[in-house]
């Protein structure tokens, strides 16, 4: 459970890091998001997911990281 409340708060970290080292960048970057389509966003997540997946896999089975 700690390691899962400290992953959660990486997270929160690494999110919120854009958007108060550049603002001006992120509503520039969102006004970009809103206009594409609901599909293009859906496979950009999907690989996002599937890299996270990876990176999770890799690290796990893997002996790189020991």
């Amino acid at each position: 459970m700690k390691l899962l409340l400290t992953l959660i708060g990486l997270v929160f970290i690494l999110e919120g890091l854009p958007y108060f080292a550049f603002p001006e960048a992120m509503l520039k970057w969102l006004k970009q998001l809103l206009a594409m389509r609901p599909a293009q966003l859906r496979i950009m997540g999907l690989l996002a997911m599937a890299f996270g997946f990876f990176l999770c896999f890799l690290t796990q089975k893997s002996g790189l990281f020991h």
